[in-house]
C-alpha cells in the first residue's frame, strides 16, 4: 500500500519531503492541495479536519498522519535508515539539523505564502514592498548559510559528505525560491555548487516543481553545465 502526500507543487516544505522519499526509494500518491485556487483548498473544512494547521505537507502513512516536514523526513530517516539521510557521529547530526533548521525554521516562514497575503491583503504592503520584504529575509538567511557551509570541513560534494542528507532537502526548495524572486545568486557560490550537485540526481529533478502533476508551467531552475 502506498503512502500518501498531500502536497502542492510550489511548497517549499512539500518540496523538502518529496525529496527524502524519492531519496530512500519510497514509493507513495501526491495528493494536490491547491493553496491559492478559491482562498486554498488547505482551508476547507476537509482538509482542515485532517491537518488543523491548514498547510502542507501531511503524509498519511497507514492510519498515521505527520505534519511538518522536518518531522515527516525524521520518521522516514527512522523506519527507513537507508540510505540515511543524516551522518553517523552525534555531533554531526546536530550541525546538520541546526543547519537544516536555519532553513526551515528562520528563513522560510517569513517568505510563507500566507505571511505574504498577510501583508499584502490584511496590511495594504505594495507588491514592491512586498518583494524588498521578501528578498531582505532571503538574503539575510543565505548569508548565514553561505558562510556556514564556505568554511566547514564537512562540507563535500554536498552540504556534508559525498551524499546528499537533510541539509540538501532544505537548501535545494529555498534556492528554487529565490532564483524565482530573481535574486542575484553570485554572493553563494558554495550554496549554488551544491544546487546543482543535487539537480544532477533524479530524487531532486523528480521532486522539483515543474514534475508535479499539480505543476502550473515550467520553471525548472537548473544551472547549465559549464
Amino acid at each position: 500500500m502506498k503512502t500518501q502526500l498531500y502536497s502542492f507543487w510550489r511548497s517549499s516544505a512539500a518540496f523538502r519531503v518529496r525529496i527524502a522519499l524519492n531519496l530512500k526509494g519510497l514509493e507513495y500518491e501526491v495528493i494536490p492541495v491547491h493553496l491559492v485556487r478559491q482562498g486554498g483548498e488547505q482551508t476547507s473544512p476537509e482538509y482542515a479536519n485532517k491537518n488543523p494547521n491548514r498547510l502542507v505537507p501531511l503524509y498519511t502513512d497507514g492510519n498515521y498522519t505527520i505534519h511538518q516536514s522536518l518531522a515527516i523526513i525524521e520518521y522516514l530517516e527512522e523506519t527507513q535508515p537507508s540510505p540515511p539521510l543524516l551522518p553517523r557521529l552525534p555531533i554531526d547530526r546536530a550541525w546538520v539539523r541546526a543547519i537544516a533548521m536555519d532553513i526551515a525554521i528562520e528563513i522560510h516562514p517569513l517568505s510563507n505564502l500566507r505571511v505574504l497575503r498577510y501583508l499584502i491583503k490584511k496590511l495594504g504592503i505594495s507588491m514592491e514592498a512586498k518583494d524588498v520584504w521578501y528578498q531582505h529575509w532571503m538574503a539575510l538567511g543565505l548569508e548565514s548559510l553561505e558562510k556556514q557551509l564556505s568554511s566547514d570541513s564537512r562540507v563535500g560534494r554536498f552540504a556534508c559528505g559525498a551524499q546528499p542528507g537533510l541539509i540538501d532537502i532544505c537548501l535545494v526548495p529555498q534556492l528554487f525560491n529565490a532564483l524565482s524572486a530573481k535574486m542575484d545568486m553570485k554572493a553563494y557560490p558554495t550554496l549554488m555548487r551544491i544546487f546543482a550537485e543535487c539537480m544532477t540526481l533524479p530524487a531532486f529533478i523528480d521532486a522539483s516543481w515543474e514534475k508535479q502533476i499539480d505543476a502550473e508551467g515550467s520553471n525548472p531552475f537548473i544551472p547549465p553545465k559549464e
